[in-house]
């Protein structure tokens, strides 16, 4: 009879919608990834300019503006007045005024914005690019906002920013997108023409309204494959984390089939295999562990490095990004979750404080950052509020004329999952924790 049941139930489950993943947190570990989100909007409400709305590229004092960072500002004060954390006034508020001066204020080229901005003047600093990556960004961030006020002027405006691109120019005469130009040099040497975070920008450039890029320009980039430990991954060359995520917090990939491939089940071999390399060093590197793990481009003892793991560059020294396990938790949960209770607990009072997680830690060198990132922090915002609110995120983008473009004109195809990505059990076991300095 039991079994009967039990057959019956997991009927009854494998017909269900696909949800975020099978893995539902317990009221405590609800609780703390809930808090978590919280506190992280708080980064983008104090450290954007009261003014221009443009968002620091970190806490660091003096710090320029990031337009990436401003992209997930604009998505975070959105997700805050939803979740009921800030009101609609002042998100809509900060939202519009934001969008008027990107729109009248901010240096751009054909539509691109610069890298690096002065947050109080938006002009440009640090002779930064003209960026394809983060206007991408910053223009999902703008799309997701209007999605929460439509008929309103900040759907008007965001969607005229993404209007105004020129994406063709971009490519630059090529079958690919270029990484940005400059006044003085002109176009970059450098072009997304293999796998990594490209996929937002390239469903972006294609299934834009004007100047769009041709769909070839999805399917022309490489799928580089590779194998470790078992998990195939079709890989980006630095094998960092934030790779496999950027994309997946504004598009639902799930189910979504590309010359046979499933990008939401390549993150979550990724994931794994990037956490089996961390554990594969855990009697070199005292940090890495079956709770400890996440390797991806963050600041660390010796600045800002692309660390990651095989296949890929594997760049790692013993530092770990808590941002990385964090915003694999629609790919991972039960073992992302176990590793976010770790470092809250174990090292919550030099690793955790009013904008969530800081940057990185390194116990080998006994370092832990004192800053925080605002990329870090969009990325972790955004993945925690799909993970706790049924694919929140997803849903509004998707519904994007834009990304119904891109998915219609590549042929991209949607195959009923059979089943929910599960819960992965195995490593989420007690351990103690080295110290960190206080």
């Amino acid at each position: 009879m039991f079994r009967r049941s039990l057959c019956f139930l997991l009927i009854i489950f494998l017909s269900l919608p696909t949800t975020v993943s099978a893995y539902i947190p317990t009221p405590e570990e609800n609780e703390l990834l809930t808090t978590i989100e919280r506190d992280t909007l708080q980064y983008f409400i104090r450290l954007s300019d009261k003014n221009t709305g443009l968002t620091r590229d970190s806490s660091r004092t003096g710090s320029p503006c990031s337009i990436a960072a401003t992209g997930f500002a604009l998505a975070a004060f959105a997700i805050g007045n939803e979740r009921g954390w800030i009101t609609k006034e002042y998100a809509y508020g900060r939202i519009l005024s934001t969008l008027k001066v990107l729109k009248e204020k901010a240096e751009h080229q054909n539509g691109f914005f610069y890298h690096f901005l002065d947050a109080r003047t938006a002009k440009r600093v640090w002779a930064s690019e003209a960026s394809s990556i983060d206007t991408a960004l910053l223009l999902a961030g703008a799309l997701l906002a209007a999605q929460y006020y439509p008929g309103t002027e900040v759907e008007t405006i965001a969607h005229e920013l993404y209007r105004r691109v020129n994406w063709r120019w971009m490519m630059n005469g090529s079958k690919f997108i270029c990484m940005g130009w400059t006044p003085e040099s002109g176009f970059l040497p450098y072009y997304w023409d293999s796998y990594n975070e490209l996929m937002l920008l390239v469903a972006l450039a294609v299934g834009a309204p004007e100047n769009a890029c041709p769909p070839s320009t999805w399917h022309d980039w490489l799928r580089p494959e590779g194998n470790y430990n078992g998990h195939r991954v079709i890989f980006a060359s630095s094998g960092s984390l934030f790779t496999y995520q950027y994309s997946h917090a504004f598009i639902d990939f799930r189910g979504l089939k590309d010359q046979g491939n499933d990008f939401f089940e390549n993150s979550r071999e990724a994931t794994l295999a990037n956490r089996d390399f961390s554990m594969s060093f855990s009697e070199k590197h005292k940090g890495y562990s079956e709770n400890s793990w996440g390797l991806s481009a963050s600041v660390g003892p010796g600045g800002y490095k692309a660390y990651g793991a095989l296949p890929g560059g594997a760049i790692h020294d013993g530092t770990i990004a808590p941002y990385a396990a964090l915003s694999s938790l629609p790919f991972t949960p039960e073992l992302s979750v176990a590793a976010v209770k770790f470092f809250h607990k174990s090292y919550g009072k030099s690793l955790y404080g009013n904008f969530g997680f800081k940057g990185a830690f390194n116990l080998d060198k006994m370092w832990c950052a004192d800053e925080y990132l605002g990329i870090d922090q969009g990325i972790s915002l955004l993945m925690l509020e799909n993970f706790l609110n049924d694919g929140a995120v997803w849903k509004k983008f998707m519904a994007l004329d834009a990304i119904k473009k891109w998915r219609a004109v590549t042929g991209l195809t949607t195959a009923p999952r059979e089943t929910v990505s599960p819960g992965l059990s195995s490593g989420a076991a007690t351990q103690a924790a080295s110290p960190l300095p206080q």
